[in-house]
């Protein structure tokens, strides 16, 4: 079994089987912590690229009305049964916030504020986007359909209210606040006034919606009493006429069902005479009324009860109160001159003078009521002196007019109810009342609610840096190659011969003299390293012929065979041997002159080994690859090769040979038959762990002895921050470089 010489780093316990499910933080920080510039670079670029789009984003301003919504008009009395109601408001609640967010509502708003017309809104104004998805959905329907998207109709404006209102409707949100009957409305835009107008349209909008409902049901109800009313008028006044027929035919007088036909009819006389008597003072006091207010002017006329109380002076005054709120309404904005104002005032005028015709009316109706009442109340009473003795006997038609009576009366009480109950109506309604009020009107927002510029650009540093870890941990994971010298002997099964540290940038030039020039000491320690191990390798047989190769060109397996050679001309004879004929190295890495013979032109015979060899050092000399041959392989397969180098074991100690990568071309597989050992490097964190398993296979496969791997180019003080190889060359003061 093959010896080596480990490099002094701290010793680490392997894990056992009981940690195969321990996760290694240490290690994951260590792999987050090698990247940190790339995850740093990733959140920063994500941070710009998300505060530039949002800086270009649209600045949306919600602004907010709250407006209290109750079950039912307040109440100054009332006794009602105590009861659980929760559950009904809730459910009416929930049908108010439906008629806000309802499309009658919305459109209402829309028209009112003329916002078919505004930019925010307007189709026709808007500019398309940036990725039109709907264009280039409807462009591609229109490829496939066939369709000619240039006989598309344009917007007519019934399109466009419906396209404003329903982005309206999108921009809209209404919601209760808590357990309360408070609902807040809010309209979001990018015009905060407009979108304040427009919460406190939308909340107008459905408290005149409300109170339109409840006129159209008042004028609806208004209309069916009095069809109503004149259907019972009229069917009092036929039971009225057969009374009275039944009492002109049969000559009947007598309403309480005497016998006599004289105590009858002066009975009734009497109670017609009573009852002439109570109209002539109801008329009597209205008339007074009137003229007590007389020379007062037609307006303080106007609010004496007999006159206030007739329907048609309540529907003038409505129309002259709506008139006169359109001129308040106006003249807060337009002066007296404004077409609309001089319109409005009209109208007021108009209603004014026929509210004062219908007034004057309505009293030479009270003057005539007055003067009928007295004239029938002499006329009755006279009719009483000269009734007296024209009394008939009516007793056996007593029950015909008590039946008779009934039917007026049930009509009459029935008529009354309904007078009564359309005046009530006709006298409310035009009080306009409401359920709903506003609480708290919506002002013009000074912030803008949407973006949330520190929220977005504090969730995109997050997501960049949670995506940086991620990604640096899946390339830490799929990194499949060697990075520590555990790495190399768990997967290879090979002893690591040394450990070579990667040179700065400024010094890549100059590796394969650095040996030989002193220049840098950790880096001529590894070299020397290697050396041991190598002649400690196995002390049974000499190492003669040493190849050296590795997987894939660029892993510095030249540049180590030049240190190598320089580190063991100074204990023995070596020749330096570059069998890399497709890309050889030597030449150009010691400035030998161009043309200078080589190992190709020794092989075909057209220079001798004195011309080829050169001498470098007094113990070191140097054979190049010479003129690159077309048939490489061909070459270093001939016997001649074998030949020469049995010639020249006898004159070196140790001869070097300089191998094309395992992977590229199979020379490497033919010098290993010719060596007595090899050695394959592997360059740090870059050769794949697959690729070198296949090239250490090959060789193995032919036969080869491969006394060990050197691991080129590492990053020493990444490694010492993971706590691998710390120490490695401190010890003995090799971490301080030569000036």
């Amino acid at each position: 079994m093959n010896s080596s010489i480990r490099p002094d780093r701290q010793w680490q316990p392997m894990p056992s089987e009981d940690d195969t499910d321990f996760i290694d933080l240490k290690k994951i920080w260590h792999a987050l912590w090698s990247r940190k510039w790339s995850i740093a670079a990733l959140v920063v670029v994500v941070t710009m690229l998300a505060t530039l789009a949002v800086m270009q984003m649209t600045p949306i301003y919600r602004a907010t009305a709250s407006m209290m919504i109750e079950t039912r008009g307040n109440q100054l009395v009332a006794f009602q049964q105590v009861y659980d109601n929760t559950g009904q408001l809730n459910e009416y609640l929930q049908t108010q916030l439906g008629l806000i967010s309802s499309r009658g509502t919305a459109e209402r708003v829309v028209r009112e504020l003329n916002l078919t017309e505004h930019p925010e809104f307007d189709p026709r104004q808007q500019s398309r986007p940036l990725i039109d998805v709907r264009g280039m959905v409807r462009s591609a329907r229109a490829m496939i359909l066939g369709e000619d998207l240039s006989d598309r109709e344009p917007l007519t404006q019934a399109d466009i209210m419906d396209i404003v209102t329903r982005q309206f409707m999108e921009r809209t949100a209404v919601s209760v606040e808590g357990k309360s009957q408070l609902v807040s409305i809010s309209v979001s835009m990018a015009d905060r006034l407009t979108a304040a107008q427009a919460a406190n349209a939308l909340a107008n909008s459905y408290i005149e919606g409300q109170l339109e409902a409840q006129m159209e049901m008042s004028m609806t109800a208004t209309t069916w009493m009095n069809a109503r009313l004149a259907e019972l008028r009229t069917s009092l006044q036929e039971a009225e006429n057969r009374l009275q027929e039944y009492r002109e035919q049969e000559g009947l007088v007598d309403l309480d069902g005497v016998s006599t036909v004289s105590a009858n009819e002066l009975s009734a006389t009497g109670d017609r005479m009573i009852d002439a008597r109570r109209q002539r003072a109801e008329a009597e006091s209205q008339y007074r009324q009137v003229q007590a207010m007389e020379g007062q002017g037609w307006e303080r006329i106007a609010t004496v009860p007999a006159v206030l109380g007739h329907p048609l002076i309540q529907q003038f005054k409505s129309e002259q109160a709506r008139a006169r709120a359109r001129v308040e309404e106006l003249s807060r904005r337009y002066g007296e001159r404004f077409p609309a104002m001089q319109a409005a005032q009209s109208d007021l005028a108009a209603a004014t003078a026929s509210l004062r015709a219908q007034v004057e009316q309505v009293v030479a109706g009270i003057e005539r009521n007055y003067q009928l009442a007295v004239a029938n109340e002499q006329s009755l009473r006279s009719s009483f002196e000269q009734n007296k003795e024209q009394i008939q006997d009516i007793s056996r038609k007593e029950f015909r007019v008590r039946e008779l009576q009934r039917d007026v009366e049930s009509n009459r009480e029935l008529y009354e109810t309904f007078m009564n109950r359309l005046r009530e109506t006709t006298a409310t309604q035009d009080l306009s009342t409401t359920n709903a009020r506003i609480v708290d009107r919506a002002l013009p927002p000074p912030f803008p609610a949407a973006p949330n510029v520190r929220l977005l650009i504090a969730l995109a540093v997050v997501l960049s840096l949670i995506a940086g870890i991620a990604i640096a941990l899946i390339s830490d994971f799929l990194n499949n190659t060697f990075k520590s010298a555990e790495d190399v002997e768990g997967n290879l099964n090979l002893p690591v011969l040394g450990i070579v540290p990667l040179m700065p940038k400024k010094q890549q030039k100059k590796v394969p003299h650095l040996f030989e020039k002193g220049e840098d000491l950790r880096f001529c320690e590894a070299i020397r390293t290697i050396r041991t191990s190598v002649m400690l390798a196995d002390m049974s047989r000499p190492q003669k012929v040493i190849v050296i190769t590795s997987s894939v060109p660029g892993e510095g397996k030249s540049s180590l065979a030049a240190n190598m050679a320089f580190a063991l001309s100074q204990l023995q004879r070596v020749l330096l041997i570059d069998a890399d004929l497709r890309r050889p190295t030597l030449a150009k890495n010691f400035d030998f002159p161009v043309g200078t013979p080589g190992l190709a032109n020794l092989i075909a015979g057209t220079a001798k080994v004195e011309d080829c060899i050169q001498t470098v050092d007094s113990q070191l000399d140097m054979l190049t690859a010479g003129a690159v041959p077309p048939n490489p392989l061909e070459l270093l397969a001939s016997p001649r090769f074998a030949k020469f180098l049995e010639r020249v074991k006898d004159r070196y100690d140790h001869i070097l040979i300089d191998s094309p990568p395992t992977q590229a071309v199979s020379d490497s597989v033919l010098m290993s038959t010719y060596a007595d050992s090899v050695i394959y490097v592997i360059k740090s964190e870059q050769t794949s762990i697959t690729m070198a398993q296949k090239g250490v296979g090959q060789l193995l496969q032919s036969g080869a002895s491969i006394v060990g791997v050197v691991l080129n180019q590492v990053d020493v003080k990444k490694a010492a921050k993971k706590g691998e190889y710390s120490g490695y060359y401190d010890h003995y003061g090799y971490s301080e470089q030569k000036v």
